[in-house]
This record gives structure tokens, sequence and C-alpha cells, in this order.
């Protein structure tokens, strides 16, 4: 008797949590890469603001490996509630092909809550390298092996990187893969190695300070924050406008009613003054949208960057 009552007690307990309005706990951020890169920047901007709107923390913690893989792997095989997400970058779409086994399927594993923002990518040397321009930098590509520096192997600087100076300039030269932008930053700040290709954010303000030189950028369009640096389009190299962004992600099974209210507070977020603002100063473009929307652009991208590093020949250091 004793048992069928504490049975039956859970079961009550279970259906009342149940019934509870989503969110009815804190919600887990789970960012796949370091401090101080995109995705984390992102990440702490948005949380707040998503938080303010559905009433509960939004607790960010940084879970690094394997190019985001560790962390998407956990997503993916947590509980389909709407408490655990992640926050990751393009090479969100590039790892399924990049690695024999990245531990997900973007197209059954994941739903794509928004695509938050997403910035271009810079081809950069430090500011004691003699190259001032992207053809003398291909020039000392040609004289002698060199090396670059990215946020890590299959984020979409590296196909950036590998794509032109590889495909375009055919040059020897060594990918070096950091751990995230900002020890990207630290290498190429140090000269280890002089040349690199980060998302905007990381190496911005170091560029703004004159550590670094920017050569080119991957956007349509020069940036406001960097208006004398030409795309690479302009300097000769078209079909190369590429992005970094910021994807927020859930199991696949999450209800669409909570992943409605998860889309919803993050374009809020987005909207509001403080956020675009501090969005733009980064080199950020906000590019949030309706739940149909972003997964059509994420399966655009997946297919892009499986093209991409199937050209390169890229893989995974």
């Amino acid at each position: 008797m004793i048992r069928i009552f504490l049975g039956a007690s859970a079961a009550l307990l279970w259906s009342v949590a149940a019934a509870q309005p989503y969110p009815a706990k804190p919600i887990h951020l789970l960012v796949a890469f370091p401090p101080g890169g995109p995705v984390d920047i992102i990440a702490r901007l948005v949380a707040p603001k998503v938080s303010e709107t559905l009433g509960q923390p939004v607790i960010v913690e940084n879970k690094v490996g394997a190019s985001g893989n560790v962390a998407t792997s956990e997503v993916a095989k947590s509980a389909p509630d709407g408490y655990t997400l992640l926050a990751h970058s393009s090479a969100y779409a590039v790892n399924p092909t990049l690695f024999a086994n990245p531990g997900y399927d973007p197209a059954r594993d994941l739903v794509a809550i928004a695509v938050v923002a997403r910035q271009a990518n810079i081809v950069l040397v430090n500011a004691g390298f003699p190259a001032r321009t992207l053809e003398e930098l291909k020039g000392a590509m040609q004289k002698g092996k060199l090396a670059f520096a990215s946020p890590g192997a299959g984020t979409t600087p590296h196909l950036t990187a590998e794509n032109l100076f590889h495909v375009r300039w055919k040059a020897d030269v060594t990918h070096v893969p950091f751990k995230g932008a900002g020890p990207a930053v630290a290498g190429l700040l140090a000269g280890e190695p002089p040349i690199g290709c980060m998302a905007g954010s990381g190496p911005m303000a170091q560029i703004k300070a004159g550590r670094l030189r920017a050569l080119a950028v991957s956007s349509a369009q020069r940036l406001s924050q960097l208006p004398e640096v030409p795309t690479l389009d302009e300097l000769g190299y078209p079909g190369m406008e590429d992005y970094t962004w910021v994807g927020v992600f859930a199991p696949a099974a999450t209800p669409r009613d909570i992943a409605q209210k998860l889309n919803d507070a993050v374009l809020k977020a987005v909207a509001s003054t403080d956020v675009r603002a501090r969005l733009d100063a980064l080199a950020f473009d906000a590019t949030a949208a309706p739940l149909a929307q972003t997964a059509d652009y994420v399966r655009t991208e997946v297919a892009k960057w499986a093209r991409v590093v199937r050209e390169t020949g890229a893989r995974p250091e």
C-alpha cells in the first residue's frame, strides 16, 4: 500500500511539474567555445535579455572541445525540454563534413532556435609583418613557407583562409588552429604566427589600436568599422562572401511551443537598442529571424560549407 501511495505521489508531482508553464526553472546555455570569442560575446550579450523576457535565469557555461563538438553532442543528447541550449558558431554547419564522427547530425539531432548575428571574416597580420596589402601577403607566401592562425579547425575563418591561401593562391602555408578567438588573437599579437584569419569581433580592438593590420574582409560590402579595408570580391576573389555566425540550438524533440518562446525571446533581445548598438560596435549584423527562416538558413549553410570542406580538403588538426 505504501509503495502504491509513493508511486502515485511521484506521478502526481511529475504531472504538476509538467503542467507548469515554461520556463519553470533556470535555463543552461552551453557555449561551444572559450571566453572572448564571438560565440561567447553574443551568448553573454543576449542571455540577460532572454532571462528578462522569460522570467528565469539563463546560465551561460563554456563547454569547450573538438571545435565545438563536445558541447553540441551534449546538448543533442540532453532532455528536449528547453532547459539545455547550445550557443555555437557557423562551425556547427562545417563540422558534420569536416569530422568523420562529429557526434551529431544537424538534420536530425538539433533544432535551430535563432541565428542571432553574423560578421565577416578578416584576413590580417601582425603590425610588424611587412605585408601592407593582400597582394603583398600573397607575394610573401610565394617566397617562403609561412603559417596562419585561426580560432580552430573547422571554423569559417579557417575555411576562408584555406580557400584563399591553398585553393586560390596554391601557397605552401601551415594552419595553426587555436582553441578560440581569444587565444588566436594572443598568438597573432606575439607573431606566433604573424598571419591570421578571424571573425571581426575577436581582433577588432587590436586592429583599432594598430597592433594588428586588416588586409581584407569576406563580407559583401566594406565594414563601417574598417572602411579602408577592401572586400575579397573587390580584390579579385569573387564567391568568397563568408560569414561567421552565432546561433542558438536546442535538442530536436523540443516541443514547438517552447522553441517558439525561445525564438521570440531572442528576437526581442536582438531588437533592443542597447544590444543593437553593441552588435554594431563589434562588427556584427543582427540576423535573428523566425523559426522557419532560421531553419532554412542553417540548412543552406550546412550545404555550402560541406562543399567548401570538400574543395579545400580541410581536415581537423
